[in-house]
């Protein structure tokens, strides 16, 4: 696709190259028919092309290239892109023949956890810690070779396998996590090239966890569980970024497989021992949110909410969600509903701090799907509708449906104008039944739109004016109120004496009389 809109480009297909808004680009390309093009520079996959191709198009690109010519060199652009390619061709080829050599040093590995640990290291070394400056683009393949090498020295009896592969899988994760912030790859480059591999290991962990759960684990397992729980502590501490994804998979570990009350315990005392010894740069917040965790597991939910109070709005609050689902896993309700009212304390400042409409579209849908099971189950409508207002504008749709089935059309159509939707984009099976229900619900509405379309100062928005005014008067006739009507028209008219146009038009639809 690169390379077939490279050579439009350079032929000199594209022409008209112009902005259409600040985020919007347009231009014609020349091929076996012409082209039409819109680059949208803010969200790419919303570009638009003419031609019949489905999502990005070499014309697309050609226009791309054109822009990018006007500020910076393509034939650098292109060698930048090929370099990845190249470069993890030839990285995967080597660690073919590197994982083959350990394979033929070390297959099958006695159940030793020491032993364990040291074959992960040696194997993770040797594959991903043997080349200087490693790039990026070649993280996630060597891993993968890693973690299949990994697989084929497991121990052959079933449980034995499982514990090693969730022992594997964590211990994975540090080391990945580490060499990342050795390597000083930045947050953007990773989430572009390799952070799926974080989610991947949290989620394995999760599925061996859910297996494991619904069997008695041996008294073998015991001297390796001991090991292991102090290893684990390891995703605290081994790097300073990937705070979410680091934490998420202690939760996980803390929560449905070292149970024990006096291991938590413990385990508490060492975070706050170690937050004690924590120096300036470092960051705190995984350390915080498992002393939280443990304390939320062992039933201390006033010192977890007073440790999640003190924390900012725009930190704390995605991981609230996690002891939302599990106090609702527990049907634990009166322990979940002070974490949910904190949880709209703070739900509004985290929206702010997240700015991407998109992502605080996807954190409100799963911020709703958690609250609705407790307000369901403890009648809390109100608390329901609370949370839908806290995180509007993002949970429009949702508040929007509730609010319509209600009945409650009069503050349907507040929601409607506090949004500032047009008047004709309103979904217009609502807008029948509530014609006949309460008309004069729909004048703010009406009188909105109106408004925003004379503000516009064009002929074709004049138009739309006088439609909606039209529409005004009808339901105001529909109400029994046309002296009302009166009294608001002859205001506007008189208001807008300046537009002509305006007059014309209302003339011609025989609102204002010749």
């Amino acid at each position: 696709m690169v390379q077939s809109g490279l050579m439009l480009y350079r032929q000199g297909m594209v022409s008209h190259l112009r902005f259409i808004n600040k985020d919007v680009l347009a231009a014609t390309v020349q091929d076996v028919t012409p082209a039409k093009v819109e680059l949208d520079l803010s969200f790419f996959p919303m570009s638009d092309c003419s031609c019949p191709t489905e999502g990005v198009c070499r014309h697309q690109i050609a226009v791309f290239f054109a822009a990018y010519a006007t500020a910076r060199s393509v034939a650098e652009w292109v060698e930048e892109w090929r370099e990845p390619v190249r470069e993890t061709a030839q990285i995967t080829k080597w660690g073919v023949q590197k994982a083959k050599d350990l394979v033929k040093a070390n297959n099958t590995l006695p159940a030793d956890y020491n032993h364990w640990v040291q074959s992960f290291a040696e194997s993770f070394d040797s594959l991903l810690r043997e080349k200087a400056n490693m790039s990026p683009y070649v993280i996630a393949e060597l891993f993968q070779i890693y973690r299949r090498r990994i697989k084929a020295s497991a121990p052959l009896e079933q449980k034995w396998r499982m514990l090693y592969e969730l022992i594997a899988n964590v211990l994975s994760f540090q080391k990945l996590a580490t060499l990342s912030e050795e390597l000083g790859h930045t947050e953007e480059a990773v989430k572009r090239t390799y952070l799926h591999l974080f989610h991947q290991l949290t989620d394995d962990t999760e599925q061996l966890l859910a297996k494991m759960g619904h069997q008695a684990l041996p008294f073998a397992f015991d001297a390796h569980l001991e090991q292991f729980k102090d290893d684990a502590f390891g995703l605290l501490t081994c790097a300073t970024s990937l705070s979410y994804e680091r934490t998420s998979l202690y939760q996980l570990l803390w929560t449905d497989f070292f149970r024990k009350n006096a291991w938590r315990t413990a385990e508490l005392t060492r975070i706050e021992q170690e937050l004690r010894r924590l120096h300036e740069q470092a960051n705190p917040l995984p350390l915080l949110i498992a002393a939280i965790h443990l304390r939320m597991l062992t039933d201390a939910d006033e010192q977890a909410l007073k440790l999640l109070e003190e924390i900012e709005d725009a930190v704390v609050t995605p991981y609230m969600l996690f002891w939302i689902d599990l106090l609702t896993q527990q049907n634990a309700w009166k322990r979940v509903g002070p974490m949910i009212e904190l949880f709209l304390q703070k739900v509004k400042g985290y929206l702010l701090a997240l700015e991407n409409y998109y992502a605080c579209t996807s954190f409100t849908r799963l911020a709703i799907k958690a609250i609705a099971p407790y307000c369901g189950e403890m009648g809390r409508a109100d608390l329901y509708e609370r949370a839908l207002g806290q995180m509007l504008p993002y949970s429009f749709s949702e508040y929007e449906y509730l609010l319509f089935q209600r009945g409650q059309y009069d503050r349907w159509s507040e929601l409607y104008a506090f949004i500032g939707v047009d008047f004709s984009d309103l979904p217009k099976d609502r807008v029948k039944i509530i014609e006949k229900a309460q008309p004069e619900v729909l004048f703010g509405l009406l009188h909105q739109s109106a408004q925003r379309a004379i503000e516009l100062k064009n002929r074709q928005s004049y138009r739309t004016a006088v439609r909606y005014l039209k529409k005004l008067r009808t339901l105001y006739k529909k109400a029994k109120r046309l002296d009302d009507w009166q009294f608001f028209f002859d205001h506007l008219i008189d208001k807008t004496k300046r537009l002509r146009a305006f007059h014309e038009e209302c003339r011609r639809s025989k609102l204002l009389e010749e």
